[in-house]
């Protein structure tokens, strides 16, 4: 296997002599990772929950085949609309002017470990569609999943198109400091920083997808065990390792009583036992199983009131995997590791608020998050909260379904992200908006703007330069 140094130079190579992708070279490459997607999705389900020594085969399916296939599906739909050129006014008479989008050339990207297809595949189609090609570091942390995207790449695309590169930190650190074209890291926020600085020394612009601490405010408007139970399945969703779950929960004062025991109900609802339930998914290693078994502890010496959701009262002491029930912290310390780390687990902190106000100061006095989550029917307390809050994106009485549109850019702000992608942001995000400009006369003779200057040109700007 080359070397990445070698690879990038392999690809690099190919940009300059092939020239940029076609519309139906685009198109070729798209149906190729659609059908890569299509013909081994029982091994992708199987391979993903040995990795995770439990992960359900319906959400793998769904969530890292269904949902990558239809990505690369509407990219591929949409094409011919998006590379076409955007026609501009000029600004002189005679001129003609357009944008086109065109190919960045050698993309990097760093996947992460909790949807390992999907998080690779579903950002090829920005990828793809914008005429660049790729190279890819996959998360060690999922090898056996790694090994097989490694093999289905290498099945059908030549080095020179699409490449996926293995190996463990070292590597991802080095694969960082390469000189792409455009770098895309998914993962957290603190790595996020490490691949941007090693990014700087080239110049080399970044898509760093990342997570931090979503917080859902409840109102007192909201119907609470409709809210528990949305917020619930999320959490419990891939048991909660997902970067756009739920980090805490904000709840009016006086219905804390009220959630525990709708999120109690809703849990026992999804997973009646939860140690060798198939749809119940495990933590991805005993290092992760530790940290968050760290955060409960930590949160409970600081004072808060644990309450694990444990339908069938099992025990998890002994198991051949990591698995832990969901936990619900009650009144954490603000300074407690579980509200200054992002989560990535089956755990759930709630606060309660007097009033709106206060739980809009608490979001802001906070890094600005990937997702926020409001549960409410009052509109004027919806806009208020919308409009004095930042966050990469918002869904309004319900959990990250804002994610699953591929008309809507996704992305984060500040500490949980920069650029975006899915559907057409991704395109323009993997492309370089090229200004074209043609113009007919010579504007600088009619316009008197060749020296030697007089009166003609101050004439001119006397009469420009105005309010």
């Amino acid at each position: 296997m080359p070397t990445p140094q070698a690879l990038l130079a392999a690809q690099k190579h190919a940009c300059l002599t092939h020239g940029p992708l076609t519309q139906a070279n685009r198109t070729d490459w798209l149906n190729r990772l659609i059908g890569l997607l299509v013909d081994h999705k029982d091994e992708i389900a199987d391979t993903i929950s040995r990795d995770f020594g439990n992960r359900t085969r319906e959400l793998s399916l769904l969530a890292d085949v269904l949902a990558s296939v239809t990505s690369l599906k509407f990219a591929r739909d949409n094409l011919a609309e998006w590379m076409a050129p955007e026609p501009h006014a000029g600004m002189f008479p005679d001129a003609q002017a357009r944008v086109e989008h065109t190919p960045l050339g050698v993309v990097g990207m760093l996947s992460p470990w909790n949807f390992p297809v999907n998080l690779t595949f579903a950002p090829l189609a920005g990828i793809v569609a914008a005429g660049n090609r790729c190279m890819i570091k996959p998360s060690e942390l999922t090898p056996a999943t790694s090994e097989l995207i490694a093999r289905m790449i290498r099945g059908a695309f030549d080095e020179t198109e699409i490449a996926v590169v293995l190996g463990g930190p070292d590597v991802a650190a080095d694969f960082s400091s390469l000189p792409f074209d455009h770098l895309l890291y998914t993962g957290s926020t603190a790595v996020g920083r490490h691949v941007m600085r090693a990014a700087s020394e080239h110049l080399v612009p970044v898509t760093l997808e990342l997570g931090g601490k979503s917080p859902v405010i409840v109102s007192r408007s909201a119907p609470l065990a409709d809210a528990a139970a949305r917020i619930m399945t999320i959490k419990t969703l891939n048991a909660g390792q997902i970067c756009l779950a739920p980090d805490y929960v904000m709840l009016p004062e006086g219905s804390v009583d009220g959630f525990v025991e709708a999120a109690t109900s809703a849990v026992g609802a999804m997973f009646p036992t939860l140690l060798n339930n198939p749809d119940y998914t495990a933590i991805i290693n005993e290092r992760h199983h530790t940290r968050l078994q760290g955060y409960l502890s930590d949160a409970k010496a600081g004072g808060a009131r644990l309450v694990e959701i444990n339908p069938a009262g099992e025990s998890f002491s002994e198991q051949n995997i990591h698995r832990m029930p969901p936990t619900l912290v009650i009144g954490p310390r603000e300074d407690s590791r579980i509200m200054r780390e992002e989560i990535f687990g089956p755990v759930l902190p709630v606060l309660t608020y007097k009033n709106i106000d206060e739980a809009i100061d608490f979001v802001n006095a906070r890094d600005r998050p990937l997702a926020l989550y409001y549960f409410g029917t009052d509109a004027a307390e919806e806009a208020k909260i919308v409009s004095n809050t930042v966050s990469g994106g918002v869904t309004v009485n319900d959990v990250m379904t804002h994610a699953f549109s591929e008309t809507m850019p996704f992305g984060g702000v500040g500490a949980s992200g920069m650029g975006a992608y899915h559907g057409h942001s991704g395109f323009r995000n993997f492309s370089h908006a090229r200004a074209v400009y043609r113009q007919g006369k010579a504007i600088e003779a009619e316009y008197a703007l060749r020296a030697p200057y007089g009166e003609a040109m101050q004439g001119y700007l006397a009469t420009a330069i105005v309010r």
